[in-house]
């Protein structure tokens, strides 16, 4: 798997209606990993419902990746619980940022692809990815997997690798 395919800027944006860990509430993060790397946003206390808002960059080196990322509660005296977890395939979003290449499209706000819910993903309503002003971005709820409920909203931003140029 060599050469870069681009950089990932992943915006781990909110979650919604997460699992209670603790007594009342619980103190998530979000640990984000795509193949051998992975990140992790803050510590937000006593909260179902937190905004992160934190930007994690990868590097794509995979056509086939696919983003995991995992919820925990952040506990003091022992292990950290699991809130749930959730997979996202990007080869939807690598497709498009190829054919962004072949169409040309640099300027404005393009739709060229909707994901949809469906047993194979973790997508929990319709998804877009555009092309805004020359990058691919695609918006996505995910619905977390293994608990009785939680969503976790994420912006991902596609990046051509240094020295492509567009044509």
């Amino acid at each position: 798997m060599g050469e870069p395919l681009g950089l990932l800027q992943v915006t781990v944006i909110r979650g919604k209606k997460l699992v209670i860990r603790d007594f009342k509430s619980s103190d998530p993060y979000v640990i984000v990993k795509l193949g051998t790397e992975s990140a992790r946003t803050k510590v937000i206390n006593n909260c179902l419902n937190p905004v992160w808002d934190e930007e994690l960059s990868f590097t794509l080196k995979d056509p086939a990746a696919v983003l995991a990322l995992e919820v925990f509660d952040k506990d003091r005296f022992k292990a950290d619980d699991k809130m749930g977890h959730a997979t996202l395939s990007l080869q939807p979003l690598i497709s498009v940022a190829r054919l962004r290449h072949i169409v040309r499209v640099s300027s404005g706000e393009t739709t060229l692809r909707k994901v949809l819910p469906d047993s194979d993903n973790c997508v929990s309503r319709e998804s877009t990815i555009s092309c805004i002003d020359g990058e691919v971005v695609q918006s996505v709820w995910l619905k977390l997997c293994a608990v009785e409920s939680g969503e976790i909203e994420l912006k991902i931003k596609f990046i051509d690798p240094p020295g492509t140029k567009e044509h």
